[in-house]
């Protein structure tokens, strides 16, 4: 552990960022105090058990927790009391009747901890929300709580990747924070001090640009994403290869190769909902032209789930009836659980309902796979998953389904067909072992 200053910071919210905060600021050295309206949530993480997966998490939770340095509650009285620091990480889904951001989890948690705060206090949001929020919520603070103009909010952008959220906490590329308030700065400043004097931008803007930030950023990924799919549909059609092509781009300095691997696209509760969120604050604002791309970039995602269906279809001769499919992949990504929007289980859901016997495994989502799916099967390995499949549909790349040795796999399945979602497998190995491969982007 490193030494840190002793600020008591209270994290508002435990999910995936509040949780994956709290840990890492105690592992930091800070005194930090969790804080959820769910009581089966807190008795989890008192356990040291974490409600989701994410690799090396738990440890964090497991060694902090003894040290007292770390505790949760339910109690906003007790955070008020306790913390010099406030940190709000809920949640901001998409609203279930619109693309809008859901923000009642914001203002909730601004309304229950407000009134508590008897001492000049700060409040950071670090929770995706559309431009303009901050401010709104700036007001409400000051006048919900006693101390009045003294409760100050500030707006600092988190940038967790899942499967690497400890990584991304600890040694961030870069800390946002939007102010006009020194108070604010200097204890944001105090937080990253180590991250600081290890070389991080430390950045300070408005409100409304730090609002901006982390949706623009997730718009500019969907889109490059999103383009290199639509390049994926012409090389299909031209006879092209959008991986020699997507190499041969990320050459350019210009553009670079992250996030530009073709195939099933993006997923998560994070990329589809914060560009949807955009375009509607877009349009409230009167600006909705400036982002209208965005509805291409979202539609583009979508036709892969349908032409990596339209491909399965077609290696079985074109009627899934009776089939038996294997699809390897529940969670959105790999090294997560996650299956919020899941690219993989939509297609899987889809593929059912024309009539397939399909059945799913994933490492680790499983359990959350089976609550919402449960009208598809689910099998304890991936040989069993594959066991009589007359075509296997490899959607989310964990390093398990990339490895598969396709001599072993062809042991047990009815036909030796793959669809590779992912292009994360070598066409020529598996082709010299008698399967069909077909892929997105590829002949």
């Amino acid at each position: 552990m490193v030494e840190a200053e002793r600020m008591r910071v209270s994290v508002i919210g435990t999910g995936y960022l509040g949780a994956t905060t709290a840990a890492c600021l105690a592992e930091m050295g800070f005194e930090v105090l969790g804080v959820d309206v769910d009581e089966a949530k807190v008795d989890m993480l008192r356990q040291g058990r974490l409600p989701f997966f994410e690799p090396g998490l738990d440890e964090l939770l497991s060694e902090n927790l003894p040290t007292g340095r770390l505790r949760f509650t339910t109690s906003f009285a007790e955070a008020a009391e306790f913390a010099d620091l406030h940190l709000i990480c809920v949640g901001t889904p998409q609203m279930d009747d619109s693309g809008a951001a859901d923000l009642s989890y914001v203002n909730s948690a601004v309304d229950q901890l407000a009134p508590h705060l008897t001492r000049p206090s700060v409040v950071v949001g670090r929770s995706t929300v559309p431009v303009g929020t901050a401010a709104t919520l700036a007001a409400r603070l000051a006048s919900l709580a006693p101390v009045g103009d003294e409760a100050e909010l500030g707006w600092s952008p988190e940038f967790l990747r899942e499967g690497f959220g400890v990584e991304d906490t600890l040694h961030p590329n870069r800390i946002v924070i939007g102010t006009d308030s020194p108070r604010v700065e200097k204890a944001v400043r105090a937080l990253w001090q180590q991250q600081i004097d290890e070389g991080v931008p430390f950045l300070v803007t408005d409100l409304q640009t730090a609002e901006l930030v982390k949706v623009s950023a997730n718009a500019f990924l969907a889109t490059k994403i999103s383009f290199i799919n639509a390049m994926a549909e012409v090389s299909e059609v031209a006879g092209a290869d959008v991986i020699k092509l997507a190499e041969a781009l990320s050459h350019d300095d210009r553009i670079g190769g992250k996030f530009l691997g073709p195939g099933l696209g993006f997923g998560g509760g994070c990329l589809p909902k914060d560009i949807r969120a955009f375009m509607a604050r877009a349009d409230e604002l009167g600006v909705e032209p400036a982002l209208s791309f965005l509805r291409e970039v979202d539609a583009i995602n979508q036709r892969r789930r349908a032409r990596t269906i339209d491909i399965a279809r077609q290696l079985i001769g074109g009627n899934f009836a009776g089939r038996t499919v294997a699809v390897l992949g529940a969670a959105f990504k790999p090294n997560s659980d996650d299956i919020r929007d899941s690219p993989a289980l939509a297609v899987a859901s889809t593929i059912a309902s024309l009539g397939a016997h399909v059945t799913v495994y994933d490492p680790q989502a499983m359990d959350r796979a089976r609550e919402e799916h449960p009208q598809l099967n689910y099998a304890p390995t991936l040989r069993d998953a594959a066991a009589g499949a007359d075509v296997v549909l490899l959607l989310t790349e964990w390093a398990e389904f990339k490895e598969a040795n396709p001599e072993n796999l062809a042991e047990v399945v009815a036909q030796r067909k793959m669809v590779d979602g992912r292009n994360a497998l070598d066409p020529t190995y598996w082709r010299s072992s008698g399967w069909t491969y077909r892929a997105l982007g590829r002949q």
